[in-house]
């Protein structure tokens, strides 16, 4: 169904070497501004997003106000996940090598992605198994800005503006099947910095 939705050289990216490689050096950086990273914590206390969780493509912070009962973190550089004090475990995995999760049915009450979901090259994939580990009711919550790495981001989202690309995340929730209504939108106010969106939906 998603080559039905998007069409050829849409997940392609100009610089298709092995993550592995990119990712090998830990960067100990915010790839967002406060005002965003703010905004980040807002939406998950919102939300209310503080059972056991996971942070999907996590790094060494993770943005809530406050830890979740449980925060377990998948990301790329073992040496940034090891560094970060909110999570309870983690999992060094490239999710464009091999998109499924190491994580049981049924895992997890709620899942998070933070300016990540650009970079993934099989994301339907990706979120049909976020579907998967997420228990009746959970929630996956899906931010993003206008920064990236370009060489590594997908070429339909650097063809986007940033209603394109709330559209873009919107239908990889439909397409991979595993969730209700979305949601989603703006969440910065207007005024110079990074703009914060969000995109989130109910597992079925």
């Amino acid at each position: 169904m998603a080559d039905d939705v998007f069409p050829p050289g849409f997940f392609d990216r100009s610089d298709p070497s092995p993550d592995t490689a990119f990712y090998a050096p830990p960067r100990f950086v915010t790839h967002i501004d406060d005002r965003a990273i703010a905004a980040v914590g807002a939406l998950y206390a919102e939300l209310g997003l503080d059972g056991d969780v996971l942070d999907l493509c996590a790094s060494w912070v993770s943005h809530f106000t406050a830890a979740p009962r449980r925060l377990v973190g998948l990301g790329m550089n073992a040496d940034e996940l090891a560094a970060n004090p909110m999570l309870a475990s983690h999992v060094v995995r490239d999710l464009n090598a091999d998109p499924t999760l190491p994580f049981d049915d049924a895992g997890f009450d709620d899942a998070v992605c933070c300016v990540s979901v650009d970079y993934l090259v099989d994301p339907v994939a990706v979120f049909g198994e976020v579907a998967r580990v997420l228990r009746p009711g959970g929630r996956f919550v899906v931010t993003f800005s206008n920064r990236c790495f370009p060489t590594k981001a997908i070429r339909g989202w650097l063809a986007a503006d940033d209603e394109g690309r709330l559209q873009i995340v919107n239908a990889f929730f439909v397409v991979s099947g595993g969730f209700g209504q979305v949601r989603g939108g703006l969440r910065t106010p207007p005024g110079r910095g990074d703009p914060l969106y969000a995109v989130w939906a109910t597992r079925r």
